[in-house]
């Protein structure tokens, strides 16, 4: 729009009627928001905050990262001590009824069963108690080092060395005391020695 253009349109342009009565009130209005006390303004935004609330967040994820980590990590602390299979007292009458028979002693979602073997052929060793939770499942067992059972669908080997430390292996995940290192991180496994076998 040119200026010639824009110069007619306003000529032609009405003033707005403003009743008498909005007149009068005018000033008042203007004398009230005048007196009205205004805020303080403010300034720009401290950082301070800001990196406290970011501070205590991270604070707060990595004790949740921490807690986490301590609940999948496995402890042999971390055994029930009112689980029948943890007690080599059970372990000991087991081999006394079925001398060098004993393979296992398996408690799981179908109760507990005994696994021998056909032949008179299992070795003395100390006996090792071993709990495993798969997020859904749990099995609790006592064998001795170097026997495979089958403990909830799948083959699963237990040795033990000289210095106590135990390693547990199925189709799917490795497990060592000693290392602390997985190949199944979805699992939780607790182990232990439970003291001499009983001849």
């Amino acid at each position: 729009m040119k200026r010639p253009e824009l110069e007619s349109i306003l000529k032609r342009a009405r003033l707005p009627e403003i009743s008498r009565d909005s007149l009068e009130m005018f000033p008042r209005r203007v004398i009230a928001g005048l007196n009205r006390e205004v805020p303080p303004p403010r300034g720009a935004p401290s950082l301070f905050p800001r990196l406290a609330w970011a501070g205590g967040l991270a604070a707060c994820l990595l004790m949740a990262l921490a807690i986490g980590h301590r609940l999948t990590r496995t402890d042999t602390a971390a055994i029930p001590s009112n689980d029948i299979l943890a007690s080599a007292k059970m372990v000991h009458e087991m081999q006394s009824m079925f001398p060098d028979r004993v393979r296992a002693i398996v408690e799981d979602a179908h109760g507990l069963n005994l696994v021998l073997s056909d032949d008179n052929n299992v070795s003395a060793s100390q006996p090792l108690y071993v709990h495993i939770c798969d997020g859904r499942n749990c099995a609790s067992f006592v064998t001795f080092s170097g026997q495979e059972i089958q403990v909830a669908g799948q083959k699963i080997t237990t040795l033990s060395d000289a210095h106590g430390g135990i390693i547990v292996t199925g189709s799917q995940f490795v497990w060592s005391s000693g290392e602390r290192f997985y190949a199944g991180n979805h699992m939780t496994i607790e182990a232990k020695t439970l003291g001499p076998a009983a001849m």
